[in-house]
């Protein structure tokens, strides 16, 4: 790194000062401390990057557990790690793990990148720091230089469908060829908003099951419905819908929706409805002419009321019904053919509930999936975007259920948690592009920073090029160096091929990433470089700790075994 042109200023050493309630710790012990504790979490997450990782044991947690937990999950191998004894090295940790943890909700992955870009960018700073830089003008040409990065990673980014190229993603996610060969047939089909369920196997196969339509968490109120416990399942065919939310508490509130679909000859109803009384489910169950009319409820989707409006908002739209609100005071009396939603088929089963083919307006249904689209990239709050992503899935009808098989419960876990982050990947890489993978996007933005470094005048913003020049390439070498080869000499041979050239560790030669199809979603590198950038960044600003006392414990919970009564 080039060192800045004018005279260093003198650091004044200041003494870690005791009071009665808490322990203030000033510079040069504050960047110690820190860096301590950032090395000790990378260093534990660092051997996970790359498609040939090596695990981390992770001590039992549970009470009655007593095998550690592998892991190669830099996000959850964070989370893990409550605290560290010393407490100066506490605070860079945590700060460290806080930044991890928010990126894998948000996206999924790349946490383990994110860790090895963040230590190298705050290691670099910090020395440049101590020789006479300046924190505060280094963080805003480390931004600055960010910026060119995702320019630069904009310029690379390419679109891609079909299910080889979607598992060649999936694949460098989890590492698994046949989960990452499902998972693309299963994105293939269901696109980038598609509803996928992952779950724990039956066997030790992968197995698929796609569901036409869509549906709800939510099942038939009574078993009765299903026409004894041998059925699992009842079909409504061109079957009227009541929405709505209200509580039915005797039997008379539901005699204007009966009367009314018996006037009109409608053969089936599905009624969503908020909660029913067991009186009400007795009198819908007293039906002696199920020939004449089915009718089947189900309660309003949704766990609190937001969600619940959702759902209301959404059945309306797809059946082209009116919902009827219970805080808007309504109620069935004056109910009018107008009011109920028509669906070319409607199903309930004891869990869930279904619609296929709904006749709604066509046109009102793309409006409202736009407005849901719209609002889905205004958020960043990782569980409104997926409440908002299952909406906007069901309403376009298409969803998956993925069952992970294996060997023993542990390793079905493992293949579950595995697939997920991999899903998450695919959602990414289908809505905003993918890659070259192994490092090499991130690689490649290096020649620009070095230009960037050589036109600079000022030594803040020169030294702030330098730095990521040097971080952008330590993804990379990471990656190389956990797959048992020499950093240093395949980064020279992969200089000599070109860009878009990167190193194959499974086929341990120099490829051209795109041609060998080894990428990884846009969206992740995106992210990891904003996220770890712009922490280190800010990280570099801290100049004083104050550690409180007697700091407040988290509570642990109760692992013991319940007693007997």
């Amino acid at each position: 790194m080039i060192p800045p042109f004018r005279k260093p200023r003198v650091r004044v050493m200041q003494p870690t000062i005791y009071t009665n309630m808490e322990r203030v710790v000033f510079q040069p012990a504050t960047y110690r401390g820190m860096q301590r504790g950032i090395n000790q979490l990378v260093n534990a997450i660092r051997p996970t990057l790359g498609p040939r990782p090596r695990v981390v044991a992770i001590d039992h947690v549970d009470y009655h557990d007593k095998t550690p937990q592998l892991l190669d999950d830099g996000g959850t191998i964070a989370r893990l790690i409550i605290e560290l004894p010393d407490r100066d090295a506490d605070v860079g940790a945590m700060f460290l793990r806080d930044v991890l943890w928010r990126l894998q909700q948000q996206v999924g992955d790349g946490t383990a990148t994110a860790a090895v870009l963040f230590q190298a960018v705050f290691q670099r700073g910090v020395h440049y720091i101590s020789a006479g830089g300046n924190a505060r003008r280094l963080q805003v040409f480390l931004e600055k230089g960010l910026q060119t990065i995702l320019e630069q990673l904009n310029k690379m980014t390419i679109h891609l469908s079909g299910r080889s190229e979607l598992a060649h993603i999936a694949e460098t996610v989890c590492y698994d060829p046949p989960l990452a060969d499902m998972l693309g047939e299963i994105f293939d089909i269901v696109g980038e908003f598609g509803r996928v369920e992952i779950r724990p196997g039956r066997s030790r196969e992968l197995e698929r099951e796609y569901v036409e339509g869509m549906y709800w968490e939510r099942g038939v109120v009574s078993r009765g419905m299903l026409d004894g416990d041998d059925q699992l399942r009842i079909d409504l065919e061109e079957s009227a819908i009541l929405i709505s939310d209200l509580e039915i508490k005797h039997p008379q509130q539901l005699y204007p929706p009966l009367a009314l679909v018996i006037r009109h000859n409608i053969r089936s109803l599905l009624m969503v409805i908020g909660d029913i009384s067991d009186s009400a489910i007795g009198f819908l169950l007293s039906n002696k002419h199920p020939e004449k009319l089915r009718v089947v409820a189900v309660k309003t989707p949704g766990w609190d009321k937001e969600q619940k409006a959702w759902a209301l908002e959404d059945l309306a739209v797809l059946t082209g019904g009116r919902p009827f609100v219970q805080a808007a005071g309504d109620s069935f009396e004056r109910i009018r053919r107008e009011d109920l939603g028509f669906a070319r088929r409607a199903w309930a089963d004891r869990y869930n509930f279904g619609i296929i083919g709904g006749k709604g307006n066509a046109r009102q249904l793309r409006q409202h999936i736009a407005i849901i689209r719209t609002a889905f990239e205004r958020t960043d709050n990782p569980n409104t975007r997926n409440l908002l992503r299952e909406r906007i899935g069901k309403l376009l009808g298409g969803s998956a259920t993925l069952w992970v098989g294996g060997m023993t419960r542990r390793e079905i876990n493992e293949r579950v948690e595995r697939a997920k982050r991999a899903a998450a990947a695919l959602r990414g890489a289908l809505r905003e592009g993918v890659l070259p993978g192994g490092g090499v996007a991130l690689w490649s933005c290096r020649p620009t920073l070095e230009a960037m470094a050589r036109a600079a005048v000022d030594p803040d913003e020169r030294a702030a090029y330098h730095i990521l020049a040097d971080a952008v390439a330590a993804p990379i070498r990471a990656i190389i160096a956990n797959a048992g080869f020499d950093a240093s000499e395949t980064l020279a041979a992969v200089k000599q091929h070109g860009p878009g050239y990167g190193f194959d560790v499974v086929r341990e030669r120099v490829v051209n990433m795109t041609e060998a199809g080894i990428f990884d979603p846009a969206i992740v590198t995106k992210s990891v470089a904003y996220a770890a950038v712009t922490s280190a960044a800010q990280a570099l600003t801290i100049d004083v700790m104050v550690h409180h006392a007697q700091p407040e414990q988290a509570p642990l919970p109760d692992l013991s075994p319940p007693k007997k009564l």
